[in-house]
């Protein structure tokens, strides 16, 4: 159901009528005065709403400051913390650098001696080889000595025999 151009013109023209029976039966400039006055008051509370909005968003904006300073202190106390660990880790690396040269002298200590260790072990062989030498060289002159005191005592044994009468 659609309005008419007529019906809003009805319309229009007894809203004044019709907004003044509502008020009681107040005359039609009382019920403006009041409508003044509310408009008055009602722009009051706007004005007193608005100004609690700027100090509501002042506070906001000095809290958003706040964040601000933290998030910057954080910032640095976080650059702080990782200068001072790279500065931890850099340490850390010198100490092994010098453990690796460490362990280099040491392996360089065991390869010396290990090479006196094959040292002693062919002065040891040498000295082997002199002691074996000088058993069979033992060995010789024994039998050697046996065999020439056998025969001396055969011969001394048979001396005494054919000199004897």
């Amino acid at each position: 159901m659609a309005l008419t151009q007529q019906d809003i013109e009805f319309i229009k023209g007894h809203m004044a009528e019709w907004l003044a029976e509502q008020s009681l039966g107040k005359p039609p400039a009382v019920y403006e005065i009041e409508l003044r006055e509310r408009m008055v008051r009602v722009e009051e509370e706007l004005k007193h709403q608005r100004e609690l909005m700027r100090q509501g968003f002042a506070m906001m904006e000095r809290r958003f400051e706040q964040v601000d300073k933290r998030f910057e202190q954080m910032d640095k106390r976080h650059e702080e913390l990782r200068q001072d660990m790279m500065a931890r880790f850099a340490q850390v690396d010198k100490r092994f650098e010098q453990v690796d040269k460490r362990f280099e002298q040491i392996d360089k200590r065991f390869e010396q001696v290990d090479k006196r260790f094959e040292q002693v072990d062919k002065r040891f062989e040498q000295v082997d080889q002199r002691f074996e030498a000088l058993t069979r060289r033992i060995d010789r002159f024994m039998i050697w000595s046996f065999g020439t005191t056998v025969a001396v005592g055969g011969i001394v044994v048979s001396l005494i025999k054919f000199w004897t009468p």
